[in-house]
């Protein structure tokens, strides 16, 4: 297995295929290769594209080689191979949500992040694994079957974009997208110990992300390190005429220095997030990364965030809610699975609940009450306004400080299965992640140590709304001193 090439930052693969190090095949087949050989410990793919990935490798070569020749400039990422979940459309490749009722479904377009990275000149080497619709802290709802934690297989990857993370720790692939609504792409990031960006709500198209929760949902990327997610965030970044939620603001030029100060920095410490139950180490190890922070130069504020405990029963009234409108539109008629009825009525009923699993279906009926006449005032309607006191404390924190630093979850990666019959302590793994969607604020999940399992711990930055570059400069300026990214999973 060539792992010297699977070893490699984004950064670096870029740089050595301009200086003509190796080739975008070898590139491509090195990462096919370690596919092949791990995939069946870690199961972080259900589609893979390898004959299109080695046939656009060989475009690539091509063009590098006319490039030289002329002297003539090559797209930013043009070689560099990516994988998408499984909930990100990528026209004539499968997408089934992780869910038996989109079984072989084939989409005619492709999410507009994803296009603006094809066009940039990356290449898709296959969809990963995901809990299903995007529902679920494990990865284990799916209808594929689960994703194992690559640092331990008796454990999961963080959900719902574990196949992604899992991906990228694995060596799989040096980056890949994700989506998060409730903390998808960050807890999994921090199980997986790399590093995974939730953009603000707005700074990237949702035009082909298969919607869970609308006002939510937000597309991001998995990479070793804060320097490789700068880059790919600011090519997926930016308005697109395809989704009107995205908003016009300019995307920043990302310009990390090798040897980042953080002099002047201030970063707020919320009480809410280091409370009772905690794992001591995940407590210790978000401390100690947060005195590195001040070490480089970063004042540290104390802030209160004191809506943070409405966040979870806020989230499960809205998220669901929203998922409930957005799945009904999965009616087996137009595409999708379909079973045979007598009537349309029992085709309809037949179908999705063949089609559904056991927490889609869950989160349907709590969505679908919610909503439901002489509810919808109780419940949607408090949670809409609960939700804009979290949003104010955040405007208010974010008036005193630049950033907030704080866990990613109360725990290391929990073993398969742990939570299976617990539905509350599933939905308890997210209790540090949920606010940040409900703010529309973006965060920054990257790893800062092990517990005593050897399982990685993260930590969390957040921002104001459209300040990631305030995010990935404190990130950088971590790992620039820390070594925590460089650290990788004993699979070979």
């Amino acid at each position: 297995m060539n792992t010297s090439l699977t070893d490699l930052s984004v950064i670096q693969i870029l740089d050595g295929l301009k200086k003509a190090e190796f080739s975008c095949r070898e590139l491509v087949q090195a990462y096919l290769e370690r596919i092949a050989i791990l995939e069946p410990r870690v199961h972080a793919f259900v589609t893979l594209a390898e004959e299109d990935a080695l046939s656009l490798a060989d475009k690539a070569d091509a063009r590098y080689a006319s490039a030289r020749h002329s002297g003539s400039e090559t797209p930013p990422l043009l070689g560099l191979p990516i994988a998408v979940k499984d909930l990100i459309t990528v026209a004539g490749m499968r997408c089934c949500c992780g869910s038996a009722i989109l079984k072989d479904f084939v989409p005619p377009f492709t999410a507009s992040a994803v296009q603006r990275l094809l066009d940039a000149g990356a290449i898709v080497v296959g969809k990963t694994n995901t809990d299903e619709f995007a529902m679920g802290s494990s990865t284990e709802t799916s209808a594929f079957g689960p994703t194992f934690n690559p640092w331990d297989v008796t454990r999961v990857p963080g959900g719902s974009s574990g196949g992604s993370a899992a991906a990228v720790a694995a060596g799989m692939v040096p980056a890949a997208l994700g989506s998060d609504t409730g903390g998808s792409i960050r807890q999994p990031a921090s199980f997986c110990g790399v590093c995974g960006i939730k953009p603000t709500y707005g700074r990237v198209s949702r035009y082909g992300l298969v919607a869970y929760g609308s006002s939510l949902d937000s597309m991001g990327v998995f990479t070793r390190n804060a320097e490789d997610a700068a880059l790919l965030f600011s090519l997926m970044a930016g308005i697109d005429p395809l989704d009107s939620t995205t908003v016009d603001v300019p995307v920043p030029v990302l310009n990390l220095r090798e040897k980042e100060r953080l002099d002047g920095l201030r970063v707020g410490i919320p009480q809410e997030y280091f409370i009772e139950g905690i794992q001591p180490q995940v407590r210790q190890c978000v401390l100690a990364a947060i005195d590195i922070l001040r070490l480089l130069g970063a004042e540290l504020v104390e802030v209160s965030l004191p809506h943070t405990e409405y966040a979870l029963p806020v989230y499960y009234l809205i998220a669901p809610a929203e998922a409930s409108a957005n799945l009904a539109r999965y009616d087996s008629v137009r595409f999708g699975l379909r079973e045979p009825a007598a009537t349309l009525w029992e085709m309809f009923k037949r179908s999705r609940g063949v089609g559904f699993g056991a927490e889609v279906k869950r989160r349907i009926m709590l969505g679908t009450y919610a909503l439901s006449a002489g509810y919808y005032d109780a419940y949607y309607g408090q949670a809409q306004k609960v939700r804009t006191l979290i949003r104010r404390d955040f405007d208010q924190a974010f008036e005193h400080v630049d950033l907030i630093a704080c866990p990613v979850a109360p725990s290391t990666a929990f073993k398969l299965g742990e939570h299976a019959g617990d539905p509350l302590a599933m939905y308890l793994e997210d209790v540090f992640t949920l606010p940040t969607n409900l703010a529309g604020i973006p965060g920054l999940a990257l790893p800062v140590g092990f517990d005593d399992n050897h399982l990685p711990i993260g930590i969390q930055f957040l921002g104001a709304h459209f300040r990631e570059d305030v995010l990935f400069r404190a990130a950088h300026a971590y790992q620039g001193v820390t070594d925590w990214h460089q650290q990788v999973p004993a699979l070979d």
